[in-house]
């Protein structure tokens, strides 16, 4: 896969064995060696369409990656996919990575989000209590080539588009302009300092858009900043813990409202009876030592499940009650891990516990993350990992959206995806395989456009399915 990946093999195994790495390449040198990769793989090849022969049926691919969910959940979660196309994507990440994966690869790694679509990013506070931008849910995050979360995010953009019935002309629009941005901040980040693209942070209360509409640019800024000042009057205290948790009988217990909030048996998740303890001890250790000097303020209280998202609803997903005092609470969101819907074609993960894979992957893709990120195996057997429940989460709600605000929003994302892409892969190599003219961005915008009449067939077979009582789905008031 030329200079650049055989480099990259040479330093990784140089560090492993102990014996010098390579002389560095400089980003002049690195940006040419991109450019070679072309002759194998070009720009315009990245660009179109086809639907595979034979590819797999849909419905087995939906039904194999329901694999040790929660049964009754099922539904719930064929449900709420087929609610539109645009949410039927949310939910078959593993359909799109087949896809990809008999696509036309650069051969140029990053750490890979996975499931890079509009709704997996959002704004969320740091350990310094600023809020930030950046890629929010990375339950499937795997090292894989960069244009695959490129395609994802680029092809979500059109479904929403259409799903907000906007014209195809703007459709076009918005989407070449997320490509561009794209590649305009990997061109950036090339020329930058490794630990300068390390430190930066997209400051949701400062963003600027260098390209965007002054008009639209106010309009965003004035949004975030009301926003923001509603989320920081929600403190955990005052507006989580009575919304989560009832005191009928003199002790904290999270309300049950189910399917969705309900307390588990002893059957379902072992470990009820001691509270959980092995695997709160587990948890713990993954844990820096400073924080385990705050986490040991806290004793554990109570533990519900949780369902959470479209792609998540079935995995074992759970919202744990802390308490340091009263009213002094610490809700911890409890996400069990799979493997990531990327592994069959881009590689195992070397974490042999998926919870630790996609805390690895947080780390090295999000410039700040969560200081109660940790991960454990359960009694059972699964993966876990372990963050704050919405602290301070903010995520844009797509049918609020017109043209000027998604074409800002796409290049708030495409911003982030960079960023992250920077921060683990070659962005010199990267920026120089895509180069400084249009055929990159038109490459994908294609590529969006025609997988997104793919998506659409998708959802009309899943919904056909759901009909012929193939699959069953609970449709949610």
């Amino acid at each position: 896969m030329g200079d650049v990946v055989d480099k990259a093999i040479s330093r990784k195994n140089a560090q492993q064995h102990g014996t010098p790495a390579p002389a560095y390449s400089s980003p002049d040198e690195r940006a040419a060696q991109g450019r070679t990769l072309r002759d194998a793989v070009p720009r315009s090849s990245q660009a179109g369409w086809k639907t595979p022969e034979p590819r797999p049926d849909l419905v087995e691919l939906l039904e194999a990656s329901n694999e040790g969910r929660i049964a009754s959940l099922i539904p719930v979660r064929f449900g709420r996919m087929a609610a539109s196309p645009f949410a039927f994507y949310r939910g078959a990440a593993a359909v799109m990575a087949a896809d990809l994966a008999t696509t036309p690869t650069s051969g140029l790694r990053v750490q890979a989000c996975g499931d890079a679509h509009l709704m997996n990013f959002g704004g969320f506070a740091t350990p310094e209590r600023n809020v930030i931008f950046d890629i929010n849910d990375l339950d499937e995050t795997l090292p894989a080539p960069f244009e695959w979360d490129l395609k994802r995010l680029a092809a979500s953009v059109v479904i929403a588009a259409q799903h907000l019935e906007l014209p195809y002309s703007d459709i076009l629009r918005v989407t070449t302009d997320l490509a561009r941005e794209y590649r305009e901040r990997m061109l950036d980040y090339a020329s930058m300092r490794a630990l300068d693209v390390w430190y930066e942070r997209i400051d949701l209360q400062k963003y600027e858009d260098r390209a965007g509409d002054p008009a639209v640019v106010e309009r965003v800024r004035k949004r975030i900043a009301q926003r923001i000042e509603t989320e920081r009057r929600k403190t955990v205290p005052d507006h989580l813990y009575p919304k989560l948790v009832t005191e009928a009988g003199g002790h904290p217990r999270i309300k049950d409202e189910p399917p969705l909030i309900y307390h588990p048996t002893g059957d379902s998740v072992p470990g009820l009876e001691s509270g959980y303890a092995e695997a709160i001890a587990s948890y713990r250790e993954s844990l820096a030592e400073h924080v385990r000097v705050l986490f040991d303020r806290f004793a554990f209280v109570d533990l519900a499940i949780k369902v959470v998202g479209v792609g998540s609803v079935g995995t074992m997903c759970a919202v744990g009650l802390f308490m340091a005092s009263d009213n002094d609470p610490l809700f911890l969101q409890v996400k069990e891990a799979k493997a990531s819907v990327l592994e069959a074609y881009a590689g195992k993960s070397l974490h042999a516990n998926h919870g630790q894979r996609v805390i690895a992957g947080q780390r090295i893709m999000q410039s700040a993350s969560d200081v109660f990120l940790g991960w454990c195996r359960g009694k059972n057997g699964r993966d876990f990992y372990l963050r704050q429940l919405r602290d301070m989460k903010m995520s844009v709600v797509i049918e609020s959206l017109d043209t000027g605000m998604l074409r800002q929003y796409g290049r708030m994302c495409a911003h982030a995806l960079a960023r992250a892409h920077a921060r683990s892969g070659d962005a010199a190599a990267i920026a120089g395989y895509m180069g400084s003219g249009q055929t990159f961005d038109d490459a994908i915008t294609e590529f969006a456009t025609e997988y997104s009449s793919q998506n659409k067939r998708d959802y009309r077979e899943f919904i056909k399915a759901i009909r012929e009582g193939r699959i069953t789905a609970i449709m949610e008031d």
